[in-house]
């Protein structure tokens, strides 16, 4: 006790500790350097390791002490304010992840097959954004096939404006060669819309075909967007397959490769044979 006094320096004179022993609390001149004295004046020995000694603490001491402790405070200060605000890093579920740049979306929508993915468009200054996120987290517990991709829309207004998104919250869904499924925007009061979404979407299926991701015309956005790190190579437009014409083969044609009309079964040439003797006998 005797030396946290002495390091805070914040009480001069004499007082009592919790024993009833006094100590008298006196500064001193040592030269040019300030010094700052306890000297314990109790009858009693006191049950610490100073055993009734004269404590002497310099001010370089004191100086350290104080500028450690206000560091700590500022330090946790800090730490709390920034986790404060950051609501939208609470109760995050493992299919739950923050899209870091627009070849990170474009990636994560090509990877990821015939799943569902849902990317949810917000705003950490946006009030509806963050009363809907402990519901959304709890869909996505609800629903561990889904991937929710989360786009900071602080971090990447350039590429949400290359995508068309200028309202919050706002979502997109994303499935296999389907592409794009639906796109709307919806808050805690109309949960429903994205719930109904959600259950019209998240069954399992396959889809036939590559994985389409975002649209050509979205693709070539972001390419064209000069603050994006971002290329995209056009696919070449697919040319309609040629459809030879069909030609009657002919008798003495010398390509043996065309194909040769099938003879006739043997039955139906004797018929014919016969028909022509009666037409004959006829006349």
């Amino acid at each position: 006790m005797a030396e946290v006094i002495c390091r805070t320096g914040l009480l001069l004179g004499t007082c009592r500790n919790h024993h009833g022993n006094e100590i008298c609390v006196s500064p001193v001149s040592f030269g040019k350097k300030r010094l700052s004295c306890l000297k314990l004046t109790n009858q009693k020995p006191l049950r610490s390791d100073f055993h009734g000694n004269r404590i002497v603490v310099g001010d370089d001491r004191i100086d350290r002490f104080r500028r450690s402790f206000q560091s700590s405070i500022k330090a946790q200060t800090a730490l709390r304010i920034g986790s404060a605000h950051k609501w939208w890093e609470k109760c995050l579920q493992p299919n739950m992840r923050e899209i870091t740049s627009a070849q990170d979306l474009v990636d994560s929508l090509w990877n990821a097959g015939d799943k569902l993915v849902v990317v949810d468009f917000f705003s950490p200054g946006c009030g509806g954004c963050k009363a809907l996120h402990p519901k959304l987290c709890q869909l996505a517990e609800m629903n561990p096939d889904v991937e929710f991709l989360q786009v900071n829309y602080e971090e990447h207004k350039s590429m949400c404006y290359s995508l068309g998104v200028h309202v919050l919250p706002f979502f997109r869904f994303y499935r296999g060669a389907h592409g794009r499924l639906c796109s709307f925007s919806c808050t805690n009061a109309t949960i429903k819309k994205f719930k109904d979404a959600l259950a019209k979407h998240a069954p399992d299926r396959c889809s036939l075909g590559p994985t389409k991701g975002l649209e050509e015309k979205e693709l070539l956005a972001l390419a064209a967007n000069r603050d994006l790190n971002f290329t995209y190579t056009p696919k070449p437009l697919s040319q309609p397959e040629l459809v030879p014409s069909e030609k009657e083969p002919v008798a003495n044609d010398p390509n043996p490769s065309l194909p040769r009309p099938l003879p006739l079964p043997l039955s139906n040439t004797k018929e014919l044979a016969d028909e022509k003797t009666l037409v004959a006998g006829g006349r």
